[in-house]
């Protein structure tokens, strides 16, 4: 599972940052591609990664500021162009299709592949896939914007082969069916329970993606125990007055969030254009004094999250 930040500015485009977009790709499965959020030239961005357009299947808004969508329509246009023939699900706020819909009629853009697009309107919604489970819950924010909160499925455990080779099963179709099947028949007549043979489950990852929001309870809830959370960050600490008038967060307020619900490690982004290079270990030294694992994106960095043991 890959985090890659195609964009990590707040509000307007900065020569060092550009406006929200975040891919995040799963090799281990037909590596699709759900991208959060989509500012203006994240099409240019997804250029200088390993991204494809093809294969991103779902795209998640978080809100309706233009720093947030103004790219999709030339995406979604793209996407059509470079043989993209994959069904492609958006979920977003109330008024996302008509943005949409306007926005490709007006231009005259075809799109060539099945569009599904989704509002939501309840104050909660779950998307469950065949790997994941996504939670979507509104935030503190000027206008409706939503947390998301992904919960992968817990993978079966592993074949253990050598109770198989001991027992004198060799390698086979008898494997899979031991995979998958609660009882198998071995050629001498036996019956296997292949719960003995099968180690434990794999807990599946999991990881909360904020919108912008103030500091605000939901923001624990949806980041309760991930073992990755992706919070705003727009201001400095000394600015949580701005932060609170504009329904921001700052740098500490993520750590506390962080904190406070027993993350495993923070990463900040949408970032103030008032703050260049030179301020980025301040920044980032601002959440690391309360949460030490914590990390400041940048444009084109990618973020690794692998299956690892974790006590909850």
């Amino acid at each position: 599972m890959n985090f890659t930040f195609l964009g990590t500015g707040a509000g307007i485009p900065a020569k060092e940052r550009n406006v929200s977009a975040i891919a995040v790709s799963f090799p281990e499965y037909k590596g699709h591609t759900w991208l959060f959020d989509c500012g203006e030239a994240t099409q240019h961005q997804i250029l200088s990664s390993p991204i494809k357009l093809s294969k991103i299947n779902r795209i998640f808004i978080s809100h309706l500021h233009g720093d947030h969508i103004y790219g999709l329509p030339g995406l979604l246009g793209s996407r059509s162009f470079q043989g993209g023939t994959e069904t492609l699900n958006i979920i977003g706020p109330k008024g996302i299709k008509a943005f949409i819909d306007v926005s490709l009629k007006v231009s005259s853009t075809h799109i060539k592949y099945p569009l599904h697009i989704t509002e939501i309107e309840e104050s909660s919604h779950i998307v469950d896939t065949e790997h994941f489970s996504i939670q979507i819950e509104p935030l503190e924010h000027g206008i409706t914007s939503f947390g998301f909160r992904v919960v992968e499925k817990d993978q079966p455990g592993e074949l253990l082969v050598d109770k198989l080779t001991e027992k004198g099963i060799k390698p086979g179709p008898i494997y899979k069916a031991i995979k998958t099947e609660k009882e198998v028949v071995l050629p001498s007549g036996e019956i296997l329970k292949t719960s003995n043979f099968i180690g434990p489950n794999k807990k599946g990852r999991t990881f909360a993606l904020l919108g912008d929001t103030r500091y605000c309870s939901t923001a624990k809830s949806l980041s309760e125990n991930v073992d990755l959370l992706i919070h705003e960050a727009t201001f400095e600490e000394k600015l949580s007055n701005l932060a609170h008038d504009y329904y921001h967060s700052t740098t500490f307020q993520a750590a506390q969030i962080a904190k406070a619900a027993k993350v495993a490690a923070l990463i900040l982004t949408h970032i103030s254009s008032r703050y260049l290079k030179t301020d980025h270990e301040r920044l980032l030294g601002e959440a690391k004094k309360l949460f030490l694992n914590t990390y400041l994106a940048t444009d084109g960095w990618t973020y690794h999250l692998n299956r690892q043991p974790r006590s909850y």
